[in-house]
C-alpha cells in the first residue's frame, strides 16, 4: 500500500504540516485544531492548500536503492 505525504497550509492559521494522502482518520491543525484531511476510504480529501508533495512513495521497496536490515 503505497501513498504520498503532502505539505499542507492551513487556511485558518497558515501553520504548515505534512499530512499522509490516504489517513485513516481525521487529521487536525497541531495549532489551531482545524481538521485539514478526512478519510473517504481511499485517499484523504484534504480540505487545505497542498503546497507540495513531500515525499512519494511506491508499492515494493521502503526507498529507492536502499535495503532494510532485519
Amino acid at each position: 500500500m503505497a501513498g504520498n505525504f503532502y505539505l499542507v497550509r492551513c487556511g485558518d492559521c497558515e501553520n504548515e504540516q505534512v499530512v499522509f494522502g490516504k489517513a485513516s482518520s481525521d487529521v487536525a491543525c497541531a495549532v489551531c485544531g482545524t481538521t485539514l484531511a478526512r478519510p473517504t476510504g481511499g485517499n484523504a480529501e484534504i480540505d487545505h492548500e497542498v503546497i507540495e508533495t513531500v515525499e512519494r512513495r511506491s508499492a515494493g521497496s521502503p526507498t529507492d536503492g536502499e535495503t532494510v536490515e532485519q
